[in-house]
């Protein structure tokens, strides 16, 4: 039987493809979105500094350094030379950390052509200015279409082909609004659509960005406090409660509440802080469990995007007037020298609050100093 869709209305003239691709960042998320998008159809380069990873891709369809058994399309092709990934593109995906950003747009802007859409993989806040990562990239590409792709994602999963749902988020003009088939966000998504692989479009760049910053941070602490002993109804109140502070900074920075109850959001949330395929996940509970920082992922130099966003996105809340409690004791424990199980004891004993926060109201903890000490014990 036929089943008739339940609520929008298909647009007119459907979205086309973007006919080539190129990915810039051979990491995992990198490599799994080049395969997605050669799955769709799309011709796609990928691009990385890793030369072995490059001839991997191309003799064995495999980037054995970071999804190693997973099968690659073999029309995907890798390339050693940016320019040579570049040529040609007609969207630019940068999948590079969060850190890298500025340094890898601004060799982009050499060698893409002008008007080519950027869509940034990456989640984080530049420390330095208190950017989120597209404006970071409008900073450093000029006058293109500026946009990002986000959501609740592991990258292995998604190379396999299991079934998945992300955001893509661009500004949409006038003209956009007049035409949604032709917007950049309209067209990667399109361009990123397999039967495995489901993309909504978003217009909110704010929102999708201030999820994916924050829920790495808030699964630090649902790590710290999971390796620390403790079950689900700990983390639940966490991801809970993380989830109001990703609401407030980005309403403080003009984004919509909406955007944060969807896949960017809470999504993205759920799955980073349910388990420890996620890096910022894995970090906490390491450090929860006693693990020193330098001997976590056994004394591996792993990039985990949550510690460097502790402390950007407690800079941009304080500079806001915005309280991030979950956040500021991740920043203390992490950037501070603050002991683990007094930080969180300190945490659960902050005065009561309401919800929601529109009643305003607050009151003195009842917990003494006994209390306090005794949780702490029981967190280290």
């Amino acid at each position: 039987m036929k089943h008739e869709p339940v609520s929008g209305s298909p647009c007119p003239f459907p979205a086309r493809q973007y006919r080539r691709a190129a990915v810039v960042g051979a990491g995992s998320w990198g490599t799994a979105l080049a395969a997605t998008l050669a799955r769709a159809g799309v011709r796609t380069c990928i691009w990385g500094r890793n030369s072995g990873a490059v001839d991997n891709i191309n003799r064995y369809h495999e980037n054995a350094d970071y999804l190693p058994g997973v099968d690659l399309p073999p029309a995907l092709r890798a390339a050693r030379r940016l320019s040579d990934a570049l040529a040609g593109a007609e969207v630019i995906l940068i999948v590079v950390p969060s850190r890298s950003v500025r340094s890898v747009a601004r060799q982009v802007a050499e060698h893409a052509a002008p008007g080519v859409p950027v869509a940034i993989c990456a989640k984080g806040i530049e420390a330095e200015t208190g950017l989120l990562m597209t404006q970071v990239a409008e900073e450093e590409l000029g006058h293109r279409p500026i946009g990002c792709v986000s959501g609740p994602t592991f990258a292995r999963e998604t190379a396999l082909g299991h079934p998945t749902a992300a955001t893509v988020a661009f500004p949409f003009t006038y003209a956009d609004r007049l035409r949604p088939d032709e917007s950049p966000a309209a067209r990667l998504a399109v361009s990123l659509t397999t039967e495995s692989f489901r993309a909504y479009v978003s217009d909110d760049l704010i929102g999708v960005e201030i999820g994916g910053a924050v829920k790495n941070v808030i699964a630090i602490a649902c790590g710290m406090m999971t390796g620390a002993g403790f079950a689900e109804n700990t983390r639940a109140a966490l991801i809970t409660r993380g989830l109001d502070e990703m609401k407030v900074l980005t309403e403080a920075l003009g984004g919509r509440r909406e955007t944060v109850t969807g896949l960017s959001g809470i999504g993205d949330l759920s799955l980073t802080c349910s388990s420890t395929t996620s890096r910022n996940m894995a970090l906490g509970q390491q450090l929860g469990e006693g693990v020193p920082r330098d001997c976590c992922f056994d004394g591996r130099p792993v990039v985990v995007e949550g510690e460097f966003n502790a402390r950007s996105v407690t800079d941009l809340a304080r500079r806001l007037g915005v309280s991030m409690p979950i956040c500021e004791t991740v920043r203390d424990i992490l950037h501070e020298g603050a002991d683990l199980g007094m930080a969180f004891a300190s945490l659960w004993a902050r005065p009561i609050e309401a919800e929601p926060r529109a009643m305003d109201v607050a009151f003195s903890h009842p917990a003494s100093d006994q209390d306090i000490t005794t949780l702490a014990e029981r967190i280290s």
